[in-house]
This record gives C-alpha cells, structure tokens and sequence, in this order.
C-alpha cells in the first residue's frame, strides 16, 4: 500500500508541474500584459512601467519566469497582484471561501439524491418509475447550467420568493445568527440547483447501471437461494460492489464542481473564485489566474488520490493489479 500511495503522489507532483507550465504559456502566448494598460495613461511615465515590469520580472524569457513563480510557489508565495494591489494569496482566500461553500452545499446535493435514486431506479427496471427518471435525467443532461441558473432567476423575479443572485442580503451584518444562516441558505438555492442538477442526472444512471450488473451476478442469485431478506441481498452485497465505481467519481467530482461553479458564480453573482478569474483572465492579471488554475488542479489531484487509495482500500484487486 505505501508503494502504490507513493507512486500515485510522483505522479501527481509530476503533473501539477505540467499543467502549471502550460497555464504559464498560455498567459504569455496572448499578446499584451498588466501593464499595458497603463501605457495609455499619460499620467504613468515609460520608466515607471519598465520599473515595474523588471521588479516582477516580466521583461525576462518565459522559463526564468516559470522557474521564478514556481521556487516562490514552494516557499508559499503566489505572487502579487496587479489589479488589486495586494498579495494573490490576500485575493484567493477571500473568495476560496465562498466557493467552497457553494461546491460543498452542491456535492451534499448531488450525492444524497443521486444514490438513492439510482437504487430505486435499478430495483424498478423497466417499471414506471424507471422510465421517469431516465426521461428527467435526459433533460437535465440536454439543459446547460447557466441557462437553467438564468430560467430560475426570470423565475423568481416573477414571483419574488427567493433573492436574485449575490451571496448574501444588504442587511446581512445587522441580523442574528440564525438570521444570517437563513439568509445564506436563501442565496444558495438557485445556484446550489443549477450546479447539481446534471451531475445527479449523470451519477444517478451511473448507480442504476452499476446496480443492474450487480444485481445479476451469481452471488446474487446464491444469496437470494439461501433465504436471505431481500433488504440484505440489496444493501450487504449488492450495494457495497455497485458502490466501488463511485468511489473514483469522488476525485472528478470535487474539482468539478468549482470548475462548474465558475460558471454559475458569474451568472448568479456569487463572489467567488469564478467571478475572480474572469476579472483576472480580462486584466492579463497572470499570477492570480496562475493561483486559481493551480489551486483545481490541486483539487482535482488530491481528489483523485484520495479516490485511488479509498477504492485500493476497499478492492485489494485494484491494489495487487496496479502494484
């Protein structure tokens, strides 16, 4: 187990230094930086914009750069803003927060449906129920998130029962704990929806194909022969091998949902990262959107490893295969 957990970890070291690299180039293959901009103000003199882009180190060759941000990165600074004028590690936390909040409320969404629904529909092939699902999960695959974000804010502003986007109400700060906790769980509705909605469709005709291939499978069959209640058949046996697959969903799942989440932070204005890296994209603001692309593909790595070593927990096969 140790060696396949340190083989999963060079690994993944291996390609956070990949796609940071390519994020840099990437940066710098669009023409024009920061500093540009304020070429335009006659206000700033040429010295003190060439000043500043040899401070930063902007004026030197891309791989001085990238060697430069990455010892920086290793000693845990991620660079300084031009936009905001503070530190990049300032500007992250401030909405890492936030976004956690709205992935996290989705990801409790997501799978507490997702399961169960998928059980039901497999112990119900073919029967009424499960043709509803299939139908409901094909629509919601076909709807994209932020439209379905915009048709429910259109809808609420007909009838006013939620609020219309931001992360909290104007008089947030004057309200009492649970006040306040209310107010935020009011927010997140109409994101929370539009984040999840295809991603419960998705993992629940997963559940229900992983469950039907259990289902006939001869220890089924063996155990239902022997007089075992059906709940046991389904629960004690059944369950625990459809779930497996699952498990290696959990990596994808935690960084796609702030992926996704941009997205729908931008339409329903939730101050978060997704909203952050769209300024930061619009400005050539390259260290903050070097920050928030390193941050998810630590997510997603650290996500997958984790889902690697639970499922090597739980099937040694995978363990003994990939060792």
């Amino acid at each position: 187990m140790i060696s396949f957990v340190l083989k999963r970890l060079l690994i993944a070291i291996l390609l956070i230094i990949g796609m940071s690299f390519l994020t840099f180039w990437l940066m710098h293959a669009t023409p024009g930086n920061f500093f540009d901009s304020l070429k335009l103000n006659p206000q700033i003199s040429q010295e003190t914009i060439a000043r500043y882009e040899k401070l930063y180190g902007l004026n030197e060759p891309l791989l001085i750069q990238y060697g430069r941000w990455l010892a920086n990165v290793a000693r845990g600074e991620f660079g300084y803003s031009f936009f905001y004028n503070v530190p990049v590690s300032h500007v992250i936390l401030g909405r890492l927060g936030n976004t956690f909040i709205l992935s996290f409320a989705s990801f409790l969404l997501t799978w507490s449906l997702a399961i169960p629904l998928g059980i039901w529909a497999a112990l119900h092939h073919n029967r009424l129920i499960d043709r509803a699902l299939s139908l409901c999960s094909f629509a919601a695959f076909s709807t994209p998130s932020f439209f379905l974000a915009m048709l429910l804010l259109y809808m609420v502003s007909q009838w006013g029962i939620l609020p219309l986007g931001g992360m909290h109400s104007p008089n947030y700060e004057s309200l009492s704990l649970a006040s306040k906790l209310l107010d935020l769980a009011a927010h997140l509705v109409i994101p929370t929806i539009a984040l999840s909605l295809a991603s419960i469709a998705s993992l629940q005709r997963i559940m229900r194909g992983n469950m039907l291939s259990v289902l006939r499978q001869q220890y089924i069959t063996a155990a239902r022969a022997k007089g075992l209640p059906e709940h046991q058949v389904i629960y004690r046996h059944a369950l625990k091998n459809a779930f497996n697959p699952m498990v290696t969903l959990l990596g994808y799942e935690l960084s796609g949902l702030l992926s996704g989440a941009a997205l729908i932070e931008i339409v329903c204005s939730w101050p978060g990262l997704g909203t952050l890296m769209l300024t930061a994209v619009r400005s050539k603001d390259v260290y903050v959107v070097m920050a928030s692309l390193l941050l998810g593909s630590l997510l997603l790595l650290i996500g997958n490893f984790l889902a690697d070593i639970a499922l090597a927990r739980l099937d040694p096969r995978i363990r003994y295969a990939k060792s």
